[in-house]
């Protein structure tokens, strides 16, 4: 019997983006957000389903800091894509902040918008303090806070509250939880929400959070069914030697966050022998495992294998590449293969 006969194929699922707003090496972050706005515009075009930004602080590589801000910039550049946090880290925000911030956004551009939630600081803990002010108690006060930023969008249980979020207050903001362990896997679980693995960095739990997320998943209003999405690297090009080439700019990037070095993405090199030594190769590889790296044909195949072993219902890309072009063709590359009828 053909294992595969029962799964999902490629084209059966929804592929989307997440954008870290990379700063390239000799360019500034008002570079990076016209660079984000034009792949955005690019994607949405190939029929990409989502576009999210990610939250990161005090680092010199990534411009993606003011995280709402940027998603207003995106969604006012595109028309149907979906634009969003991947995610929001909402121990750095208070719940009502954050309540207004993205009802304001639901209401600029209604049906689009989507909140997804971290637990981490997305920085060093120096620089969450700053952030926070105050460190004590607030990952653990993290299931409280999303709780309560529920209780701000829904009209049934804050409407008579004396602190309401308006705008915010009975706006449909899809809410995900994003994590890289099984922390907020039976958080979602628990709460009905939809979840997101982070498994371009975290690959280590991806499958008991998976199992633990479909297995103890109870219905809610929001949704009905479990829904998981997984991120990965990929870095497709037209020749698996140019992808190769390229993948050495996020070898670069991770090896500098394994070093505790923060640096805007440097150009791809042709080897990276000399540049990392076997420890620090190996910490890249490892926290990189998820990252498919080649031509069509070479990126098609892996991105199917990983399907059938986690059967999510969506994969979002993550494109650490230096050259503009190379890094939209590296999108265009997956909308062919997403876009081509597959013969099971």
């Amino acid at each position: 019997m053909d294992m595969k006969t029962n799964q999902k194929r490629l084209h059966d699922i929804e592929i989307s983006v997440l954008d870290l707003a990379p700063v390239l090496s000799g360019k500034t972050p008002a570079d990076s957000f016209r660079n984000s706005l034009d792949l955005a515009q690019h994607v949405e075009q190939w029929g990409f389903k989502r576009y999210w930004l990610a939250e990161h602080h005090n680092m010199e590589g990534i411009a993606s800091s003011a995280t709402s801000v940027l998603i207003g910039y995106i969604a006012g550049g595109t028309s149907t894509i979906r634009v969003g946090s991947g995610g929001v880290m909402l121990p750095n925000h208070a719940p009502l902040v954050v309540a207004e911030q993205f009802g304001t956004l639901e209401s600029l551009y209604p049906g689009r918008i989507d909140l997804g939630l971290g637990r981490a600081p997305g920085t060093d803990q120096m620089t969450a303090m700053a952030l926070r002010r105050h460190l004590k108690g607030s990952d653990s006060e993290f299931p409280k806070n999303v709780q309560e930023l529920l209780h701000y969008f829904s009209s049934k249980s804050n409407r008579k509250s004396y602190v309401r979020a308006i705008p915010g207050e009975g706006l449909n903001v899809p809410i995900w939880l994003l994590g890289s362990s099984t922390y907020s896997a039976q958080l979602a679980a628990l709460l009905g929400l939809p979840f997101a693995f982070a498994s371009h960095f975290a690959p280590t739990h991806i499958f008991d959070a998976l199992k633990i997320y479909r297995d103890r998943f109870q219905p809610s209003e929001n949704l009905k069914e479990p829904y998981a999405l997984a991120c990965v690297n990929v870095i497709a090009a037209d020749t698996d030697e140019e992808a190769k080439r390229l993948a050495t700019s996020l070898y670069q990037f991770f090896l500098g966050v394994t070093r505790g070095t923060s640096k805007p993405l440097q150009p791809p090199v042709e080897s990276m022998d000399g540049m990392w030594n076997e420890f620090e190769k190996e910490a890249v590889r490892h926290q990189v495992y998820y990252t498919f790296v080649g031509s069509k044909k070479t990126v098609k195949e892996e991105l199917q294998e990983f399907l059938d072993k986690t059967q999510v219902d969506e994969l979002m890309v993550v494109s650490h590449i230096y050259d503009h072009s190379a890094r939209l063709r590296s999108y265009e590359i997956l909308s062919e293969i997403w876009n081509e009828k597959t013969e099971d």
